[in-house]
């Protein structure tokens, strides 16, 4: 029978639990079963829900009576937690009774269920578990998931001592005696609940749940549901390559989405982004989960909006943007009813996609007051992120994130620190508050400078100098070699965005803050031209725009000849349209380069230079204007809102006139 156990159970290439896979995280390996090959101990004997530790290491298959146990040797690692290590006699502990025959009523499983949400501790769960004479076995891995819920960390748990508890041995040697007799539900959910409570993979406990999964499992009867529920739990243990997950997902497979249900559908999602979607497989079944999706977002909640929306993200499906904008539209009635964790998933998903809706986005200025103070960090800042990547200036949004930043950045990571300010420069803003804002920011940055990773830093000051927040005091250090080479250490090293930020600080010391003494920009950290492919630091000029205006232009100037177009400046600024005066004023040829008494450059700016709802120029354009004037252009601003209203060529030139000839009659030229 040990040897069937052992045929039934495929042995991995490499053994490991970690915590419940959140949203599209893979399972790490960590223990190798080669160590089944050594020699057998026979002061191993125990029928522990964890097995064994001993120094020497033994494993042992013990046949007795019919009744298969496993007991294992491990060694602990530092994301691995044994369930046990020492024996827990049968007559020790509380005892529980599963039962089958009398099954609790649904209504005191879900008033157990939510006496089991309550806990606050494992201690509570405990508690709850001791005035429960007889328990189904869902409620038995319900409470067990409640733990892990309490006790996850990143790989491992907060408290190992845990598992040590008599509570939960006693339940899961109950576990372990009753296998065969649980239910298709309560043994799937058990195996789960043991992944996120790291038990040892070999331990009897284990084995016996996986077993059992595999006997149910080849009877082809279980619901989609469950089916997800194995397939997260064997991702955990043996990874994307197990052979059980490939069962699962061919069984999954076979049934037809339009038949499941909403719960159903969301698990199948959830499960898909753990990790077992690999080089575009299963396109054909996630298209019928689209399209089966779409005609049941009315019946969503927040959850399930939250949850299809982070799984479309994680799965990168960017051919499913209808779904996404009908997700959007229906998250817009679920905004006040989102958790902290839900929100944040579906905003970022929306930034990920490159969409926002109106509605969606008069929901969040209404809500977003009210939650500023009492919120998680982390979905305060994702709302910061959401409208500066959206380009949405919202006061009604901004000001009370600024306000509760003055309160709250002492408990704020420094990269949430540096996420909410940028969404100040980016977008160009100073709130009322501004003074106590980035008095605030000072003070995080004399108690915490050393805690910025080099590119959250650079991002910091560079977005402070957007605003007119010149960052004085720090243009020492960053321009210091130490700090230079840390970004040059740093993930892909020093790209040409670094090297622009840097170069417009330099600039920004330079022209805004002439009494800076301290040390310089080395040359060779400086380029030559901020507009870049890709990501930049200058919008590049609308094409379509400057067409229209070129136009206007030779008609009012006589000749092409006069101006010249696309500028590279020996300051890094690429000028839109230059023009050249002598001294008394007259335009002199674009090729001219003698006799120059005074410089104009044209800003044609297209949308993409404003915020989309509001008509304010982005960070980086005002501080090119900023800068330009600075070394002695005249700027003259057309904006694409009053070029739209022109209706004639005549219209056009009249107004290019006024704009840049403000003081000068022109009969005719």
């Amino acid at each position: 029978m040990a040897l069937k156990l052992i045929q039934r159970f495929p042995v991995p290439g490499q053994f490991g639990i970690q915590r419940y896979p959140a949203l599209g995280l893979r399972p790490t390996r960590l223990l190798c079963p080669s160590r089944l090959d050594q020699p057998v101990c026979v002061a191993c004997l125990c029928t522990t829900a964890g097995g064994c530790i001993r120094t020497q290491g033994c494993r042992k298959l013990q046949q007795e009576l019919g009744k298969r146990t496993l007991t294992t040797t491990i060694i602990r690692e530092p994301t691995f937690v044994a369930s046990s290590s020492v024996k827990l006699h049968r007559d020790s502990g509380p005892r529980f009774r599963l039962t089958q025959l009398h099954r609790p009523t649904d209504e005191e499983e879900k008033s157990f269920q939510k006496r089991v949400d309550a806990c606050s501790s494992s201690r509570q769960v405990f508690s709850l578990l001791r005035s429960v004479a007889i328990m189904s076995d869902t409620m038995a891995a319900s409470a067990l998931h409640r733990v892990a819920d309490l006790e996850q960390a990143e790989n491992s748990l907060k408290d190992p001592s845990v598992l040590e508890n008599d509570t939960i041995r006693a339940l899961c040697l109950q576990l372990e005696e009753d296998s065969r007799r649980l239910t298709d539900a309560g043994v799937v959910s058990s195996l789960l609940a043991c992944t996120r409570l790291f038990l040892d993979p070999w331990s009897t406990l284990m084995v016996r749940l996986v077993s059992e999964s595999q006997e149910r499992l080849d009877r082809r009867e279980m619901s989609v549901g469950l089916l997800c529920t194995l397939g997260q739990a064997m991702l955990a243990i043996e990874g994307p390559g197990c052979v059980m997950l490939g069962q699962v997902m061919k069984q999954i497979q076979k049934k037809k989405p339009s038949k499941w249900s909403l719960a159903e559908l969301v698990a199948v999602y959830r499960f898909l982004q753990g990790g077992v979607v690999i080089d575009g497989k299963c396109r054909n079944l996630l298209n019928a989960m689209h399209t089966h999706a779409a005609t049941v977002i009315a019946s969503m909640g927040p959850s399930a909006v939250s949850q299809i929306l982070n799984a479309l993200v994680v799965l990168n499906q960017t051919q499913a943007m209808p779904l996404v904008i009908s997700l959007c539209k229906q998250a817009v009635r679920h905004v006040p009813h989102f958790t902290d964790e839900e929100l944040t998933a579906v905003l970022g998903a929306l930034m990920h996609f490159g969409h926002s809706d109106h509605f969606f986005v008069e929901a969040m200025e209404r809500y977003v007051p009210t939650m500023v103070f009492t919120s998680h960090p982390e979905t305060v800042t994702k709302v910061s992120q959401f409208f500066s990547r959206r380009n949405i200036l919202s006061p009604t949004v901004l000001d009370p994130i600024a306000e509760s930043f003055i309160y709250r950045a002492d408990d704020y990571s420094t990269s949430q620190v540096a996420r909410q300010i940028m969404a100040f420069g980016k977008l160009g803003y100073v709130p009322p508050n501004a003074d106590n804002l980035f008095r605030k920011v000072e003070n995080i940055l004399h108690s915490r400078f050393s805690h910025f990773q080099p590119r959250t830093l650079l991002n910091l000051l560079h977005s402070c100098t957007l605003v007119e927040r010149f960052p004085v005091n720090y243009m020492d250090k960053v321009f210091s070699n130490f700090f230079l080479q840390q970004l040059q250490d740093q993930g892909t090293g020093m790209d040409h965005y670094i090297l622009a930020q840097l170069t417009q600080m330099y600039m920004t010391i330079k022209l805004e803050c002439p009494f800076y003494k301290g040390p310089k920009l080395h040359p060779k950290h400086r380029i030559k031209s901020f507009l870049l492919m890709g990501r930049s630091i200058e919008s590049p000029l609308d094409m379509l725009l400057y067409n229209v205006v070129k136009v206007g232009l030779v008609d009012l100037l006589g000749s092409r000849s006069y101006f010249a177009s696309r500028v590279l400046t020996p300051y890094c600024y690429t000028i839109d349209v230059e023009m050249k005066l002598d001294e008394k004023g007259y335009v002199l040829p674009a090729s001219r380069h003698a006799d120059v008494h005074k410089r104009i450059a044209l800003c044609i700016d297209g949308e993409k230079r404003f915020t989309t709802n509001q008509r304010q120029l982005l960070g980086k354009e005002a501080i090119k204007q900023r800068h330009l004037r600075c070394l002695g252009y005249e700027v003259v601003q057309i904006p694409f809102y009053e070029f739209e209203e022109l209706r004639s060529k005549s219209d056009i030139v009249n107004y290019l006139h006024q704009k840049i000839f403000p003081h000068t009659y022109r009969l005719s030229w």
